[in-house]
């Protein structure tokens, strides 16, 4: 009878227990779904992206050239027997980088090489407005020049702090490669204070491993909150300047 009584008690005694245990785990589970989810919105870098990229600028630039003339063209023998179609032409010469906008008032901060010896250039924001711009000072030294444009309701990049900057650290650069407009790539600082690359005089570069491409100098480097810390500048594996 005793044993009787025992086992009609151990049955619902071992379903309860199960319950809480599955209970348990459920409650486990949850909570390492939260966790999974915490750690993957911390990953995502969108809110830093929202916060810059209307700060940054497509730039195009044109530049009317004449095609270099042989020297026997300048002899009247020879120019006789050259139609007028042959004769040397003007072309223009189209270019693209970035830009970063500094301040509410127009100004834009972008690379020298990115500008030099335009006779037009057209800068293109993120709301889709288009203006021209014009160069009122730029600095070999340090391949930096400045643009104005006569334009409203600009939002300038918030200043971050390079010296703060650790190699290791997150980094995302926007710009404008091969025409992309606004595109975001991401990489991390892989080291400080570079030189000797003879890109300017006075060089002290953030190298990120962060794609740099034709088109993005001049756009922004800027860290997880959305702060600018350099200009992109150079693609250091190509000959020339990104």
């Amino acid at each position: 009878m005793l044993k009787k009584t025992l086992k009609l008690f151990a049955w619902p005694a071992i379903a309860g227990l199960l319950a809480a245990v599955l209970l348990l785990q459920w409650h486990n589970f949850r909570d390492l779904e939260h966790r999974v989810n915490a750690i993957a919105e911390r990953e995502s870098y969108a809110d830093a992206v929202a916060r810059a990229v209307p700060s940054v600028v497509n730039i195009y630039t044109s530049k009317l050239v004449r095609e270099r003339v042989h020297p026997l063209l300048n002899d009247p023998f020879f120019r006789r027997f050259f139609r007028s179609g042959n004769m040397p032409r003007e072309r223009m010469l189209n270019s693209l980088g970035s830009g970063v906008i500094v301040s509410s008032e127009g100004l834009i901060l972008t690379n020298r090489h990115v500008v030099t010896g335009a006779d037009e250039i057209r800068v293109a924001f993120y709301d889709g407005r288009e203006v021209l711009a014009q160069v009122i000072g730029s600095d070999a030294d340090t391949d930096l020049a400045v643009l104005r444009v006569d334009l409203d309701d600009l939002q300038p990049i918030t200043q971050g702090s390079a010296d703060q900057a650790r190699v290791g650290d997150v980094v995302l650069a926007i710009g404008n490669p091969y025409g992309f407009g606004h595109s975001v790539s991401q990489g991390i600082i892989s080291a400080l204070g570079r030189y000797g690359l003879q890109l300017s005089t006075y060089e002290d570069f953030i190298q990120t491993d962060a794609a740099i491409n034709q088109g993005n100098s001049g756009g922004a480097l800027i860290d997880t909150r959305g702060q600018l810390l350099g200009i992109n500048t150079a693609n250091i594996q190509s000959e020339g300047a990104a």
